[in-house]
């Protein structure tokens, strides 16, 4: 049976992962290692984030036929078999990629990034773990940017920060069929709220004392506020489009309002990341603002090509 790309792109849920590469930008923007390392273990990121979305549907076959049978195994338009094997080809040059631009400091994030994936997929997903095992893939792969340089204490927060981020959309996800509580969109609304204030907090440092080699410079001052400023808007940007979503879903939790919502959060994701990226040049260069600025421009190219190809 031939398959067409739309339907392998609809399998992968292609358009979803503009929110991945942010992962790792932002994990190595934060350790301070950003550089040629990052786009490959970037594209290495993509590549298991398109085997887990694959593996996904092959393990959700027969629940899909019944929920959503419009999907592409379901509806016969891609082969169970054929899903299994993109998944799986997809993992390998996942870890191919990781292991030729990383090396083993790589592999050492790479490959509990990988079991975890697989585990959501094929166990965690419909248990009470699943946000939690989700949103460990998510901060593993942050450290995976870092790991390119080894340092992966600096990007810590970064890494709970997306972690946070993706527990509220994976418990949101869980309610796309049968809608929400609407206790539930409460709580996530609260903690994305919290999760813009951290994204931004660290970049709003205290002025130097006068007479330091930091005060020194008045472009150097101006800077850091602008790098500030960016951190900022990203960060309120990414909690007013997510945030406005959610509470959608609090005045009526529809399933419709549920899922719009959770694509709210996939592409918003990299207005997060954006800020988290923009926030490690606080105290270092500009270049990494103007990474984070292109990061976050992920987000309204994901909502339109999510118009063609649905991301959850």
């Amino acid at each position: 049976m031939s398959v067409r790309w739309r339907d392998l792109a609809e399998l992968v849920r292609a358009p979803a992962a503009l929110s991945v590469p942010g992962d790792v930008v932002a994990g190595a923007a934060a350790a301070g290692g950003l550089g040629p390392r990052t786009a490959g273990l970037a594209g290495a990121s993509v590549c298991l984030y398109w085997a887990g979305m694959a593996a996904n549907d092959w393990a959700d076959r027969e629940l899909d036929a019944v929920e959503r049978p419009t999907r592409p195994i379901p509806s016969g338009r891609v082969a169970p078999g054929t899903a299994l094997a993109v998944a799986a080809g997809l993992t390998t040059a996942s870890l191919a990629v990781t292991a030729a631009v990383g090396g083993r400091r790589a592999l050492a994030v790479g490959v509990p990034l990988t079991a975890a994936v697989w585990a959501y997929d094929l166990w965690a997903k419909n248990t009470a773990a699943g946000p939690a095992v989700m949103a460990t893939c998510r901060g593993l792969d942050v450290l995976l940017g870092a790991a390119g340089s080894g340092r992966l204490r600096p990007a810590l927060p970064a890494a709970l920060a997306v972690a946070a981020h993706t527990y509220t959309v994976t418990e949101l996800s869980r309610s796309e069929v049968s809608g929400a509580d609407p206790r539930l969109p409460a709580a996530t609304i609260a903690g994305t709220a919290a999760i813009a204030v951290a994204a931004v907090a660290p970049a709003v440092r205290r002025p130097a004392a006068p007479g330091s080699a930091a005060a020194g410079s008045t472009s150097a001052g101006a800077g850091r506020w602008w790098r500030a400023a960016v951190t900022a808007g990203l960060a309120g940007w990414y909690a007013a489009r997510y945030g406005a979503a959610q509470a959608a879903v609090a005045r009526d939790p529809a399933p419709h309002q549920v899922q719009a919502a959770v694509g709210a959060g996939i592409v918003g994701l990299p207005a997060l990341q954006g800020a988290l990226t923009a926030r490690s040049a606080a105290t270092a260069t500009g270049a990494a603002t103007l990474v984070g600025l292109a990061v976050a421009a992920a987000a309204p190219l994901g909502r339109r090509l999510a118009r063609l190809v649905s991301p959850t």
